[in-house]
Order: C-alpha cells, then sequence, then structure tokens
C-alpha cells in the first residue's frame, strides 16, 4: 500500500516544472540553519557535487560541476559570460522558445548567434546543421534537449557525432533545463562540453538552483580566453575555487549558497542515484507512451507529431479546436491537477502543456498521479465541450 504523504493537501502538479517533490525532499527544505562553511555542510555540499557526476554520467575527474542560487536561466548567463567572447558567432538550434531566449542571453554578452529554426513541433534536421557548420566557424552550438514550449526532443548524441565530424573545435552546449534525469544524456560518451540543468525539474528538487556540468575542454576554453568574464556573479573565475574546494570538503566562500536547498538536493540525488540511472530513463519512456497513447485515444494531437521528436519528460497538446486554455485549465484543477497553458507565441491559445517526470513517474505505482491526470483531462474535456454544445 502506498504511504500516506506528509505534505499538505494539495492540487498534483503536471506542470513543465516545478513538479511534485518526494516527502523526503520535503523534509530536507526544513533542516534547521546552519553555516554555510561549517563542516557539516560543507560535507552535504562537496557529496552532491560529486553525485551529480552520476547524474551527468560522466567519468572525467577534470569535468567540473557547479551549483550556484539561480534558475535554470543562469546557465545561460554562466555559457555566455566565461565561453563565448564578444564577437564570437553561437549557432543556435531551435524548437520553440527557449532557443530566441538563449540567443537574446549571448547577444547581451557580445556574441553574434545564429538561429536556424524549424517549424513548430520539428527541430532543425542534421544536412542543415552541417550546411550551417560547414558555412562559418562557431565557437560554440547550442541545443535545447526538451523545450518545454513544444515538447520537442532533439537527438544529442547524433549532434554531437555531426559536430565532431564537422567542426570538431565548436563547444557543443546542450540545455537540459527540462531534460536532465529524465532523457537519456551520457555526458562523456556524447562528448557535450556544456549541460546545464536547474533544481525543480526532473531532478525533483524545489526551484532556486541553477546546475551545470563543464568538460574538461570547456574548462581550457575559459581558462585561455583573451578577454575576461562578462558577468561578475555569473563568473567561472569566482566560481571554479568555491566549487573545487567545497567537492574536496574545504570550507570555501564567493557568495552565500542557499543550504537548505541543498541539503533538498543532496536528497534527491541520492533517492535518483539510488537504482541505474537507466531504469529511470525506461520509467519515464514507459509513462511517456501512456500518456501519449491517450492523448491520441481522445482525438487529440501533440505539437511534436512525430514520435521520433517527442520528449519523454512532457507533452504538449493541441486543444480541439474552439476551446481554449482558459476553458480547460480550471476544469482540470477542479480535478485536483495542475497543467500548463501554452508557451509558444505562436500559438498559445491553442494548446496546452503536461509535464510528467520526477516521482510522479517514477512512484508511478503508488502516487496514481499519472491517471489521475489523464482521467481528468478526458473528464474535463467532456465537460467543456457539452457545455459549449448546450449554448
Amino acid at each position: 500500500m502506498a504511504t500516506p504523504s506528509t505534505q499538505d493537501a494539495h492540487p498534483t502538479l503536471l506542470i513543465p516544472g516545478p513538479i511534485e517533490v518526494s516527502d523526503d525532499v520535503t523534509k530536507s527544505m526544513g533542516k534547521f540553519a546552519q553555516s554555510h562553511v561549517g563542516m557539516p555542510f560543507v560535507t552535504v555540499f562537496g557529496e552532491t557535487l560529486t553525485m551529480l557526476r552520476g547524474l551527468f554520467q560522466t567519468k572525467n575527474p577534470k569535468s567540473q560541476p557547479f551549483v550556484i542560487a539561480g534558475s535554470g536561466t543562469l546557465g545561460w548567463d554562466l555559457v555566455a559570460a566565461n565561453l563565448v567572447e564578444p564577437g564570437e558567432e553561437v549557432l543556435v538550434l531551435h524548437t520553440g522558445y527557449f532557443a530566441d531566449s538563449f540567443a537574446d542571453c549571448f547577444e547581451t554578452y557580445g556574441a553574434k548567434p545564429t538561429q536556424l529554426k524549424a517549424p513548430i513541433g520539428q527541430r532543425p534536421q542534421l544536412p542543415e546543421v552541417e550546411k550551417a557548420l560547414k558555412e562559418k566557424k562557431y565557437k560554440a552550438i547550442t541545443v535545447t534537449h526538451v523545450d518545454t514550449s513544444t515538447g520537442v526532443l532533439s537527438k544529442v548524441a547524433a549532434l554531437s557525432e555531426l559536430v565532431k565530424k564537422v567542426s570538431p573545435e565548436t563547444l557543443l552546449i546542450v540545455d537540459g533545463v527540462c531534460s536532465i534525469g529524465a532523457e537519456e544524456l551520457h555526458f562523456d560518451d556524447m562528448n557535450v562540453d556544456v549541460a546545464l540543468t536547474a533544481s525543480q525539474k526532473a531532478i525533483g528538487c524545489p526551484p532556486g538552483l541553477s546546475i551545470m556540468m563543464v568538460s574538461e575542454r570547456a574548462m581550457d576554453v575559459f581558462k585561455n580566453r583573451k578577454s575576461p568574464p562578462g558577468s561578475y556573479y555569473a563568473s567561472f573565475k569566482n566560481w571554479l575555487p568555491i566549487m573545487q574546494n567545497y567537492e574536496a570538503k574545504k570550507p570555501s566562500y564567493f557568495a552565500t549558497p542557499p543550504t537548505q536547498l541543498v541539503h533538498a538536493l543532496h536528497t534527491a540525488l541520492t533517492a535518483l542515484l539510488k537504482n541505474p540511472i537507466s531504469e529511470r530513463f525506461e520509467k519515464h519512456k514507459k509513462v511517456s507512451d501512456r500518456v501519449k497513447n491517450t492523448v491520441s485515444a481522445l482525438g487529440l494531437k501533440q505539437l511534436a507529431s512525430d514520435p521520433d521528436n517527442q520528449a519523454h519528460a512532457m507533452t504538449a497538446i493541441y486543444l480541439p479546436d474552439g476551446l481554449t486554455p482558459p476553458e480547460i485549465l480550471p476544469k482540470l484543477m477542479d480535478r485536483g491537477v495542475i497543467f500548463a497553458g501554452g508557451l509558444h507565441k505562436e500559438i498559445a491559445t491553442k494548446y496546452i502543456r503536461f509535464g510528467h517526470m520526477g516521482v510522479s513517474v517514477t512512484d508511478d505505482e503508488n502516487r496514481g498521479e499519472i491517471d489521475k491526470a489523464l482521467k481528468a483531462l478526458e473528464e474535463g474535456l467532456a465537460e467543456v465541450q457539452k457545455a459549449k454544445g448546450q449554448q
């Protein structure tokens, strides 16, 4: 039997992040106050940084983890401020809203981003990427592993092979905010230079931590840059010795870390790595297939119509003609479920987003939240459509 939750009763949060968190993670947020340079906390933070190596699947001791107070967006600043210098070219692969924002970030730091865009629900194809890489020299190429505005999944392994063949000096930057912990990403095997994420998505922790793994090669690029980093807070120069000292269990200080959040991340990672991470990926795929099959059975379409483009951490669902998110979302809330409205500005009024990741997936058998959400979607749509038919 399922163990009753110790959390206050609440609607099930099934948006593409933040997500539901476990009781153990919730308890960790209530940790008593600690000194950020005292050994009890330093030990926990050091263990957390080491566990991230398991999450990202890197065995290179010179790969560098970072955990810094901030949202996933801070990861963009860390990349743009430290790895790309003013005037350098960056190729941004566009699968939705977040590529536009990453490009804006690069422009803020004086870089020159070029976006390679795909139609809504699709991703740039490898021949297009190859053509772009051959046309000019790019310092970096960025890809949003799962774009939460469209539910599109990009194939990092194939992209990495292409970049290595065509432009091996180009850094591969993976925005994994909605993928790390749910989608397959092998940092070493895929030759990724930076993978960035955030605490509140598939890792299963409250919002507030920007999390990143940086390759040995990317760190060398940083160390050999001609100009200083373009940011103070987001500077590797300031954070690198802090992260290295904490992982070595040595007190260090640049800016105060959120101690309770780090405890929560430590708890979440301990649970996440208890079993082989491959099992976690398989659970997300299995639940995703169930969600998508049900969505199809209800006569609904996804933004990512090609199964090869569909993320396993979320599903972006077109509403029936004439229905809008403000009509259906309250009906889901009435049934104890929270979905998100559309985010892509061109079609925001036409679709909703269902996030299925983290503990809602890994403890699906006990929690029953996915089936609850699918039933709520079916009943909610029927109620809205019946009401419209009677008007």
